[in-house]
């Protein structure tokens, strides 16, 4: 009789185990996943706002008429808005990941009042750079 209560509590921890570590690795796949749609949306955000200050700064430096300007610049501020969101998403789920994540958008906002065209690409390209960085440490990190 001892021999069965023994068994059965052993299978009964056992099953308890094995759903415990289940758990857990459901969690962590789940994190995993939502760190990277973080990631996703943030790089996504930064591409958006990138080319919408590529645009802005480009009509702006060629002297193009001032409602392609102001259009331009209205769009740039909803895409810097649209920032807000997966960087804070991000920070809260990857805080391993807010510098870089911080470093590649102020790489982008750079490309304002760029002095040249030449300036305006090299800032472009050192925002794409920033971006590229953020998805290798995000890679490492995951």
């Amino acid at each position: 009789m001892w021999a069965s209560l023994i068994a059965v509590m052993g299978t009964l921890l056992g099953s308890m185990a094995t759903y415990l570590m289940q758990q857990r690795g459901t969690e962590r796949s789940a994190l995993r996943r939502e760190r990277l749609a973080a990631v996703t949306a943030l790089t996504v955000a930064l591409a958006d706002h990138r080319r919408a200050m590529w645009v802005r700064e480009d009509l702006r430096l060629s002297g193009s008429d001032a409602a392609a300007y102001e259009a331009a610049r209205v769009e740039s501020h909803a895409t810097r808005s649209a920032l807000t969101a997966p960087m804070t998403t991000l920070a809260v789920l990857a805080p391993r990941l807010a510098e870089v994540a911080q470093d590649a958008a102020a790489a982008t906002y750079r490309l304002r009042g760029a002095e040249s065209p030449q300036a305006l690409n090299e800032a472009r390209e050192a925002a794409i750079t920033a971006c590229d960085r953020l998805v290798r440490e995000a890679a490492k990190t995951f």
